[in-house]
């Protein structure tokens, strides 16, 4: 054939989607539009050498690409499971007679079975973080509440974590696990009891040493597991109240010594702690943060970090609009 294509169903939007190998943006159609269409709703092969006479063919695919088919065969793909994942397409067969047979639908369903391993256990792989991100957001929701914050931190301090990140030069995958893992933050403190945790006045400082255990609970929490993310979590939990200058906690780690990650998420955390209300005082102006930040480049954060962060302020505000508490 002179063309394959694997078209994936997306059953949540009831399309089929498609992004080809000739820098062609990902193509979406209507589930039920097309041979392939046909194919994934009857669950069934089909082929045509006569593309343009069939009343099955839909035209807008060749309009966006520009390509010319002619003969066309297709045949549905599953998951391990045994449901429909989409299909496979094979275009213009390269022969003397240019058109497919019966006898090409066995060849094509081999090659489609590799495809369906492929695909099931990369699905299955993305399904697997999705599962991932959800459980830290919702351990991450847990603790937080305990001291009453609310579930709005947590993808707060994820967006603008993020957000830095990029702004650093990581690029989008490790930008994307600080997403996912900042908000274990502060898993640790489901371990403080509430008597400290939750008091309205000022902390004693054997409350508040007390208090800065959560950063060494969370870590000994997350730090066996395997999953990156988990890992990632733990490195955060551990490191986002160190100080650039050494005399924060818990092991009173300097500069490079702090984990990026810690480094980001130590802006994130504050940052959102001073522009959002607390029982305990007011959200701050954001003029007040600019300047307490600052002051505290090269001693609590990172000085590079907060060039870029101060830098791009409006972007970073913007995140604690959009995500604001009701």
């Amino acid at each position: 054939a002179d063309r394959c294509t694997i078209w994936i169903y997306d059953k949540e939007k009831n399309e089929l989607w498609t992004k080809v190998a000739h820098g062609i943006p990902k193509i979406r159609i209507p589930a039920n539009t097309g041979i392939v269409g046909h194919v994934v709703s009857t669950q069934t092969e089909y082929f045509t050498n006569d593309a343009y006479d069939d009343p099955n063919f839909n035209r807008d695919v060749d309009k966006k690409t520009g390509y010319k088919t002619k003969a066309l065969l297709a045949l549905p793909l599953y998951d391990n499971e045994g449901n429909i994942l989409g299909a496979f397409q094979a275009v213009n067969k390269m022969t003397d007679t240019q058109e497919f047979s019966q006898e090409d639908i066995g060849i094509l369903k081999m090659v489609a079975g590799y495809s369906e391993k492929s695909i099931s256990n990369a699905m299955l792989n993305e399904e697997i973080i999705k599962t991932q991100k959800e459980i830290i957001f919702l351990m991450a929701e847990i603790g937080e509440s305990r001291s009453k914050e609310t579930g709005n931190h947590v993808k707060r301090v994820a967006e603008i974590s993020a957000l830095l990140a990029k702004l650093y030069g990581m690029n989008y995958e490790e930008a994307e696990l600080i997403k996912m893992a900042s908000p274990m933050h502060d898993i640790g403190k489901v371990a403080i009891p509430d008597d400290i945790l939750k008091k309205p006045g000022k902390l004693t400082d054997e409350e508040f040493d007390h208090m800065k255990n959560h950063t060494t609970i969370g870590y000994k929490l997350l730090n066996n597991s395997d999953r990156v993310i988990i890992k990632s979590s733990a490195i955060i939990a551990a490191q986002h109240h160190e100080k650039w200058n050494g005399k924060g906690y818990p092991n009173r780690l300097k500069g490079e010594e702090i984990h990026p990650y810690g480094r980001i998420s130590a802006i994130a955390d504050v940052f959102d702690a001073l522009a959002s209300p607390r029982v305990y005082k007011p959200a701050w102006e954001y003029e007040r943060i600019k300047k307490l930040f600052l002051e505290e480049k090269g001693q609590h954060f990172d000085p590079e970090m907060i060039e870029i962060f101060l830098d791009n302020f409006d972007k970073f505000v913007e995140i604690i609009e959009t995500y604001k508490d009701i």
